[in-house]
């Protein structure tokens, strides 16, 4: 490990005000969305991704990998996640426009929960009885942000609720950001950062094109100005988190996810007039609280590791 990478170093707070400025960014983004209005998802999510290569391949033009960054061995493994990837994220905006920022980032959380779930389930992780306890709490969290919403489908008049379809959406769309960041995951282990997101975003744009003939509208050009922004965004917002992720262990870095809670709390209020509801308020912070703990597992779990294979003398 270079010294200045060390995780008790300068690098180490630079990395944490890394990750809060991007997702600060992160939620500039959807506010963006949000306040576009009623947008086809297929559309809003072509806008978020062909402008978002824009900052990306000016960073990549800037430290000199632009020339390489799209060269790849596994294509296919990069088309099928962004395939899953533009999936989730048309759920992910039908929700946000139709759900308060704060409950659309608070579901948003069950993802990583979906995550350790799917590694059992699909990699054949072992998963032990701490972090299925945290996964168990964290989705009573989910349960008890959403429930207000779902309730509504016991009745014939809601079932055209915006707010039940919102959070229907937004559930669909964790459990699918799941499955993308296993495929993540695997591309990690042979492929760099800056070749992931480009493909990411060129793939998830021409893949939005696909939606054209089912329906976009004409955007006004506020609507076409914030859409555009959001694109901007999304791409700074990934660059800043890559680089934080570089600057500090993830264990560390990763928690920092959740200061967008707060943050979208005070810009849904402000911009939107969202009043946070009491569920959504018990239920953030029941799935905050689970998140936080199992990244505290990992950590521990990574420095057990470590440890063992210090004290495992070399096989020779």
């Amino acid at each position: 490990m270079n010294p200045t990478d060390h995780p008790g170093g300068h690098n180490t707070l630079t990395g944490i005000m890394l990750k809060i400025v991007s997702v600060a960014v992160f939620v500039a983004m959807s506010s963006c969305i949000k306040a576009a209005g009623t947008v086809p998802a297929g559309q809003i999510v072509f806008f978020r991704s062909f402008f978002a290569i824009f900052p990306i391949v000016v960073f990549l033009a800037f430290q000199g990998k632009l020339g390489t960054a799209f060269s790849t061995k596994r294509p296919l493994n990069h088309i099928a996640r962004g395939v899953v990837g533009v999936c989730a994220m048309g759920l992910g905006f039908f929700a946000l426009i139709r759900l308060p920022l704060p409950e659309a980032i608070a579901l948003n959380y069950a993802q990583p929960l979906l995550v350790v779930v799917f590694s059992s389930i699909f990699l054949g992780e072992a998963i032990r009885i701490y972090r299925w306890s945290a996964v168990a709490v964290g989705l009573v969290g989910v349960l008890v942000i959403s429930w207000p919403e779902l309730t509504l489908l016991g009745s014939g008049a809601a079932l055209g609720d915006q707010e039940v379809l919102g959070v229907i959406a937004a559930l669909l769309a964790a459990a699918i950001s799941a499955v993308a960041m296993l495929l993540v995951r695997n591309l990690v282990q042979s492929e760099p950062t800056a070749t992931i997101v480009l493909w990411f975003s060129v793939t998830a744009s021409l893949l939005a094109l696909l939606s054209l003939p089912f329906g976009w509208q004409a955007l006004t050009p506020a609507q076409a100005g914030l859409l555009i922004a959001a694109g901007f965004c999304g791409g700074l917002a990934q660059i800043l988190m890559t680089a934080a992720y570089r600057h500090a262990e993830a264990s560390v870095v990763a928690p920092f996810e959740y200061t967008s809670m707060l943050l979208g709390i005070v810009v849904g209020y402000l911009a939107f007039g969202d009043v946070p509801t009491v569920h959504m308020l018990i239920g953030g912070v029941i799935v905050v609280a689970a998140g936080i703990f199992i990244i505290w597992r990992e950590r521990q779990l990574g420095l057990e590791r470590a440890r063992t294979r210090q004290a495992t003398p070399p096989q020779g």
